[in-house]
């Protein structure tokens, strides 16, 4: 399991498939490790060499005192691009991931082929949550919020029916350290693109959820309108479409990627 030391963090990545192909870098939602792009890791390795990392205080990289901030994630995302020696990439995240990489592209585009947005915003939730949110995880720890969180993630029918995946995204976000999720807490908090995102001039795909509670579709229609020439598609899921819709997920950044 490779590390990279790179802003004075050890950020673990896995870089997987054929050197050949365009790179594609996934970056994970909030509370969650590079293991959240399992389901699709099998078909996108036909087609790209695929790089996951785990953000900064999340999986098995380095945690750093928070709070962090969504320039400095996106910075993370630079460094281990230029350590790795890769000039360009597409580029999809979820969520914080999503937030992280439209900043990127916005101040790195010539970084960016194309870029996929999925279950974010250009602006998520209300200082107010977030800091409920922070507080609680400070005093409490992950398991005060693991049920609440997770119950968003996936529409409540899906998760009645697969009490194993439930379970294994539960303990995902509990083995996230507190501190590490608490300041990426932060980042999106203090994270406003709405008006910055006008600037995108990467060919975008913006993916939503139609019962994605934290980023609703609205969210995402917002940033289709935003971004010129962006297109859109919705799937029946929640806040994490990907582990929720795996093939009609994959599919669509398939076809998106190799047009």
């Amino acid at each position: 399991m490779p590390f990279a030391n790179v802003n004075a963090i050890d950020l673990h990545y896995q870089l997987e498939g054929d050197a050949a192909l365009p790179v594609l870098v996934l970056s994970n939602s909030l509370g969650t490790s590079l293991s959240m792009w399992d389901p699709q890791m099998p078909e996108l390795l036909r087609h790209f060499r695929v790089l996951r990392y785990d953000t900064r205080g999340h999986g098995q990289s380095g945690v750093t005192p928070g709070p962090y901030a969504i320039a400095q994630l996106a910075g993370d995302v630079i460094a281990l691009l230029d350590h790795l020696g890769i000039a360009q990439a597409h580029f999809c995240g979820l969520s914080m991931g999503g937030s992280t990489f439209m900043w990127l592209a916005v101040h790195h585009p010539e970084r960016v082929k194309k870029l996929i947005l999925c279950n974010t915003g250009a602006k998520i939730g209300t200082p107010e949550a977030w800091n409920s949110r922070i507080d609680t995880v400070q005093r409490e720890g992950l398991p005060a919020i693991a049920a609440a969180v997770v119950s968003r993630w996936l529409t409540p029918e899906y998760a009645q029916q697969n009490p194993a995946q439930v379970e294994a995204l539960t303990t995902m976000l509990l083995a996230t350290p507190a501190e590490g999720y608490a300041g990426a807490c932060a980042a999106v908090r203090d994270n406003d693109l709405r008006e910055a995102i006008r600037g995108i001039r990467a060919p975008t795909l913006v993916i939503a959820g139609s019962g994605d509670v934290p980023t609703p579709p609205a969210d995402a229609q917002f940033m289709r309108e935003a971004i010129s020439g962006a297109r859109y598609v919705e799937f029946d899921a929640a806040h994490i479409s990907n582990q929720q819709q795996p093939q009609g997920f994959t599919q669509a950044v398939v076809q998106f990627l190799k047009e």
